[in-house]
């Protein structure tokens, strides 16, 4: 394994973004809007014949709060809201299909939130007969689902694997019993660890579990046993991420108190141990805060230069159009991005206008795109090459690009990047900073300062 020093990993202990798209969606606008989103959807179904979509549902439903948690979501109880959001989700998929077309091809399907598994196991059935009465889900596709391990038992992992979900993501973030109290996120190892075996004898083509490190009462010395754990579980993918305390966004994270957080060098010391256990283990760094076993789709689609990224993160499917559906949903279809209604009450509203529920959004210019397939390269394949760029984008790479390619040599003194006369190549230990390589193209963010709206990049 390449040693990754403790002087980097505190240097690059700054905030960025996490490229599911460029630009990032804090630069939607709100003069984007249902009619532009219109526009794309007509001109996808009267364009050439397009790669299948990947759709991503939102259910923004929990029972309990986490206090960490980020995601737009809406605490309850009541298990009845479930069936009139089901129903403002039908009315959606049809606005979109009157655009589309029946029956539009999909190869991936996301189902996120909130808690998906709120839903019951005929609401889920539901959910998932209405997707396949309007949209033609390949039988070899990627469905999968994010689990919260406190609501589901075998029988219900027998029920999603009936209905077509192939892939697992389960919500774990630490298994010592202290910092599980401190977020309000309590579930036992044992609990995590059956399901983990139930789902591999249903048959479950991949297992991922999250983890995060930075959280109130962890310790390098906690985390390293959490780790420890994780190695034993062996789920086929980890996703890593660093908590980023944000209690002036996140109304939830008030509930965290400071003083329990560790410090910046406690994080970094969490990070190198679960860098090393996960390489000691066998896992092979995907890039950013992902990881897999070598066999794993995902492993072998960054060894054959074929990953991908979007809105959900890291996937094997070709780059293809996303149709985001529910509450606050993102979406990307050819060179545009939308997102729906943040709250469940302008969502309802704009769908009982019999309207799509997008509420702002942003049509790239041709500087974005270019922007985005260079960063994208780095973030996905590690290398760009000068010569497909310039053919695509009708530039001269070193010319366009003359005060990114000077920035990129403090990296390459570093060993983070390799500089040919025609290509920028992410060395073995650049990966773990790559989302600070493509920074450098960021035009958006070196010219704007003020970062601190995004997650630490450690």
């Amino acid at each position: 394994m390449t040693t990754v020093t403790r002087e980097l990993l505190e240097r690059f202990d700054v905030p960025g973004p996490r490229y599911t798209s460029y630009p990032t969606a804090d630069r939607f606008t709100d003069a984007f809007g249902a009619g532009d989103y219109s526009v794309a959807l007509e001109q996808r179904r009267g364009g050439p014949a397009a790669q299948p979509l990947s759709l991503y549902v939102h259910v923004p439903f929990c029972a309990s709060l986490c206090y960490y948690c980020a995601c737009n979501k809406i605490i309850t109880k009541r298990h009845e809201k479930s069936g009139p959001y089901l129903r403002l989700l039908e009315r959606e998929v049809d606005l979109h299909v009157r655009h589309l077309g029946q029956g539009a091809a999909v190869s991936q399907l996301h189902l996120g939130g909130g808690t998906p598994t709120f839903l019951n196991d005929g609401e889920l059935t539901v959910l998932m007969e209405m997707l396949r009465r309007n949209f033609a889900l390949a039988a070899s596709g990627e469905y999968s689902i994010e689990i919260d391990p406190r609501t589901v038992d075998e029988n219900r992992l027998r029920t999603l694997a009936r209905l077509g979900f192939n892939r697992l993501s389960l919500g774990v973030q630490d298994f010592d019993p202290a910092v599980q109290k401190a977020v309000h996120r309590v579930q036992p190892a044992k609990q995590v660890f059956t399901l983990a075996e139930a789902a591999r004898g249903i048959g479950f083509d991949s297992l991922n579990v999250d983890l995060i490190y930075g959280l109130p009462r962890q310790t390098p010395q906690s985390f390293a046993r959490t780790l420890e754990q994780v190695s034993e579980l062996r789920p086929d993918r980890i996703a890593l991420y660093a908590y980023a305390h944000l209690p002036e966004r996140f109304m939830a994270q008030r509930r965290i108190h400071a003083i329990e957080l560790p410090g910046a060098g406690d994080k970094v010391s969490m990070l190198a141990r679960a860098l090393a256990a996960f390489d000691a283990a066998g896992y092979v760094y995907v890039g950013m805060d992902h990881f897999a076993l070598p066999d794993d789709a995902l492993a072998i689609a960054k060894r054959q230069g074929r990953l991908h990224r979007n809105f959900q993160g890291y996937s094997t499917q070709p780059d293809c159009d996303l149709i985001g559906l529910g509450v606050s949903s993102i979406g990307k279809v050819g060179g545009i991005y939308s997102q729906n209604a943040k709250t469940l009450e302008e969502y309802e509203s704009l769908l009982g206008q019999e309207r799509l529920p997008i509420v702002r959004g942003l049509t790239l210019s041709q500087d974005d795109l270019l922007r985005r397939a260079v960063i994208m390269a780095i973030m996905c394949q590690g290398e760009v090459r000068f010569e497909s760029i310039e053919a695509a984008y009708g530039i001269d790479f070193r010319a366009r690009f003359t005060a990114e390619l000077e920035r990129l040599q403090a990296m390459q003194q570093d060993g983070l990047v390799e500089l040919g006369d025609d290509f920028i190549r992410v060395t073995q230990m650049g990966w773990f900073f790559v989302r600070g390589v493509a920074m450098v193209f960021d035009r958006y963010l070196q010219a704007d300062r003020g970062r601190a709206r995004f997650s630490k990049i450690i």
